[in-house]
């Protein structure tokens, strides 16, 4: 599947809104669902067909961060919150419930269309194939499948989580600079957003490091970026 040939799925209450979406996605090769309600997204999130999730929060019948939650336990797929809602609580608590990006509106369509090809690239496998599973120490991370163990016990990530596990993985060895994650997880346009990193590592050290203060794995060099190394 190229990014170009994806279906998205159009989460959002306003008519004019989801028009607008649907025009810029189809008109640049990508196929669309439209969805007003929290309800008719999970119906179409069963369906199997969705590759991305474009989401608003602000439904009519539920709130879009618990729509987040309820498509990240039935599906894979990159899920990007779309929102007025700027508070950073806002944001911190979406991503939490499983959202891979946030877009504040108003947004410029060629960040988003951007945006939408980075969340695309990063949830494909390199090259499309399979890359091996990788195993160090007691950590096990099995890229096709999105599964983490420690230890033989399956350790539940975010989708933010893994999306910055396996590209700590697929360049595993070498120094990953915070500016080339941001970009690679986060977009082009958050390559200054170093607290994103900050976060997000002490979540994935919390649950992946026997000792998080002292990182067996996933190891810091300062003022450059992050590294997990491949010996134990």
């Amino acid at each position: 599947m190229t990014d170009q040939s994806a279906c998205v799925l159009i989460v959002e209450d306003e008519a004019h809104m989801r028009r607008f979406l649907s025009t810029t996605l189809t008109h640049n090769g990508y196929s669309t669902i439209e969805a007003p309600t929290g309800a008719r997204a999970l119906t179409a999130i069963r369906g199997g067909r969705v590759n991305l999730v474009l989401l608003d929060l602000g439904l009519p019948d539920v709130d879009g961060a618990e729509v987040a939650t309820l498509i990240r336990e039935q599906s894979p797929a990159p899920i990007i919150v779309i929102s007025a809602r700027d508070q950073e609580s806002v944001k911190i608590d979406a991503l939490d419930r499983g959202a891979n990006d946030y877009v504040t509106k108003p947004f410029d369509a060629g960040e988003l269309l951007a945006r939408i090809r980075v969340a695309l690239r990063v949830a494909a496998p390199a090259n499309g194939r399979a890359p091996a599973i990788f195993s160090v120490g007691e950590l096990r991370v099995d890229l096709p499948r999105r599964l983490v163990y420690l230890g033989g016990k399956e350790i539940h990530l975010t989708p933010t989580e893994f999306d910055m596990l396996s590209i700590l993985v697929e360049q595993a060895g070498r120094v990953v600079g915070h500016r080339e994650m941001l970009r690679k997880v986060w977009g082009p346009d958050s390559v200054n957003e170093t607290q994103y990193l900050r976060v997000f590592m002490r979540q994935l050290r919390f649950k992946l490091e026997p000792e998080p203060a002292q990182p067996r794995y996933l190891v810091t060099v300062a003022g450059v970026g992050y590294r997990l190394r491949t010996d134990s």
